[in-house]
């Protein structure tokens, strides 16, 4: 053992688990004497790091800045987004701005900020490898081994809780590969060093969401003698709804309303207000395209091109370009592109938070659809045997709604964890549910 066995274990060390991390040191500076949580986050980047292949230089939060890590769980906290300012010499400038949604660049500084001063609960350039049971004479499984791999070294870490936020992965379209000539917009800033001494011709960006579109802007941009195709299979962008009344669906107490909806409502609400998030744009980009691509024709050279309500239907990756092959929905014509970058701007998919945990995944169970099945407090549902508790950020969208991928909801979150935490370890054993 590296040390002695841990209150919890985070894997990954995205946001969420960030902050987690703020939250137990906020806790441990006003405990007294053994109340205390011991911690520790395993992050198999070298640094913290979130989003890096999408921080243009004029993309902006699409969540305000009080929607930080600490603020809607503690205002006063010394890691809100204000306190960062304060301490980078911007708190003035900032105010002055009249503006709720910072630069992403900036938030990730602050983020980057925040990290830095939780770094004694972090490893980073730690791959999770295994997560073993531990067993009592009962049989129960009262705490597990977590085998860590940094450097070469192998180190075991021992928990009561673990805490999952492994977040999200690129997801490409089915059958397509990524290579030098096929990107996911994750690697987009990347990649653009290794293709700008290359001259492109055109470039095709897959998709309708904030991602495509910030995406087919930047390109449009940076290589002012090439074309740019938009490939979606909407009419236009969609803009994202952002309005008062939508935006309470992101409130802490739509939580606790979603959790205890039906199964029937909750899909319904999800379809409502999907536009809130999934596949939109800002309608400032929205503008600025349409202004882009309106001047070109005034102009006679356009660059930019839009297939609308179209699909891509085929990629043939070449030595020195992609062909794309794609087809209107509407007519049925067929369209090649001969591109030297196909970038796909198609989402993410939340990775399965029970594929790290080893041994005990099997104890972890699943809803009839293969959900995790988890608790108000985002403790997973086990097996009696499992005495570990296992909570996951992430993976609960179906159970708790679509703040639970989000940052909208963090700050809250991890205090709930937290205080699921402690009453389980003030809690005498014989009262505390599996």
């Amino acid at each position: 053992m590296s040390e002695p066995e841990l209150d919890v274990v985070g894997i990954g060390f995205g946001p969420s688990n960030l902050a987690m991390a703020i939250a137990v040191t906020e806790h441990n500076d006003g405990a007294g004497p053994g109340g205390g949580v011991t911690a520790r986050f395993l992050e198999r980047q070298p640094a913290f790091g979130w989003h890096r292949g999408m921080l243009l230089d004029d993309a902006t939060m699409q969540v305000s800045f009080l929607k930080d890590l600490v603020t809607l769980r503690n205002p006063t906290s010394e890691f809100s987004f204000l306190r960062y300012l304060h301490s980078r010499g911007r708190l003035v400038d900032f105010i002055n701005h009249k503006n709720l949604f910072p630069l992403r660049v900036e938030f990730h500084d602050y983020f980057a900020w925040a990290a830095e001063q939780v770094a004694g609960q972090v490893t980073y350039d730690a791959e999770v490898l295994s997560v073993t049971p531990v067993e009592d004479a009962a049989g129960d499984v009262t705490a597990v081994d977590v085998l860590a791999r940094r450097a070469g070294r192998l180190v075991t870490h021992r928990a009561r809780n673990l805490v999952v936020g492994t977040g999200l992965r690129p997801r490409l379209p089915e059958g397509i590969t990524a290579s030098p000539r096929i990107w996911h917009t994750s690697d987009l800033l990347h990649n653009l060093p290794g293709i700008r001494d290359a001259r492109p011709r055109r470039f095709v960006v897959v998709g309708a969401g904030q991602s495509a579109a910030e995406a087919v802007a930047t390109l449009h941009g940076e290589f002012p003698e090439a074309e740019v195709y938009a490939v979606f299979s909407r009419y236009g962008y969609s803009p994202a709804d952002d309005s008062a009344f939508a935006n309470r669906i992101f409130d802490p107490d739509a939580v606790d309303e979603f959790y205890r909806a039906p199964e029937s409502v909750k899909q319904l609400l999800m379809e409502y207000h999907g536009n809130t998030n999934y596949s939109v744009v800002d309608i400032d980009l929205i503008n600025d395209l349409y202004r882009r691509a309106y001047q070109e024709k005034v102009l006679g050279r356009e660059r930019l091109r839009m297939l609308n309500v179209s699909r891509l239907t085929q990629v043939t990756d070449g030595p020195t370009g992609v062909t794309a092959t794609v087809r209107s929905l509407l007519t049925g014509e067929v369209t090649t592109l001969d591109a030297d970058v196909l970038v796909c701007a198609t989402g993410y998919h939340q990775a399965d938070p029970y594929a790290v945990l080893g041994g005990i995944a099997g104890l972890c169970l699943r809803d009839e659809q293969g959900r995790p099945k988890v608790g108000r407090d985002y403790r997973a549902a086990t097996d009696p045997r499992l005495r570990v508790g296992v909570y996951l950020q992430g993976g609960t969208e179906h159970s708790h709604g679509i703040t639970s991928a989000l940052l909208s909801n963090t700050a809250v979150r991890v205090g709930e964890i937290l205080e699921s935490v402690l009453a389980r370890r003030a809690a005498p054993a014989s009262l505390v549910p599996a």
